[in-house]
């Protein structure tokens, strides 16, 4: 038997994060399969209609995505017509990516999204406050050791 009730899994924080990471994950599926969307293309979506044209350096850090994960998304995401990449003009090593035509037409199409995930917990708007600042906090501890 385990004589480490530090090794026990109902003792470990990070197997309930991972298990409604990954069942809210899951619960994305359905809603963005129609747009030949994963859950990280649409993650980036968000982020490109939010800033319009960023650097793929930027998206990165805004994302917590290294660039071996990003530059695949990025050539799906422009496969399909969503997004669109350029060199700048200012520094050549430099690529940008932003949203096409049909990038901007999806965010009309997905923004009922977060609604529909929204239903899917149960949590009371105040928790899911609380539970948004608790998970930050956590994020920036990582980011600031």
């Amino acid at each position: 038997m385990n004589q480490y009730p530090q090794l026990k899994l109902e003792n470990q924080l990070c197997f309930p994060l991972y298990a409604c990471a990954k069942e809210i994950t899951r619960r994305y599926v359905p809603l963005l399969e129609p747009y030949n969307l994963t859950y990280t293309h649409y993650i980036v979506m968000m982020v490109l209609w939010e800033k319009g044209e960023l650097t793929v350096t930027d998206l990165g850090k805004a994302l917590s995505l290294d660039s071996g994960t990003l530059t695949p998304v990025l050539k799906k995401l422009e496969a399909n017509g969503y997004v669109k990449r350029r060199r700048s003009s200012d520094d050549e090593r430099s690529v940008l990516a932003s949203p096409t035509d049909k990038g901007w037409d999806l965010q009309e199409k997905l923004s009922s999204v977060p609604q529909e995930i929204g239903s899917c917990v149960k949590l009371t708007p105040e928790e899911a406050r609380l539970l948004y600042g608790l998970l930050y906090k956590v994020i920036d501890g990582f980011e600031n050791s």
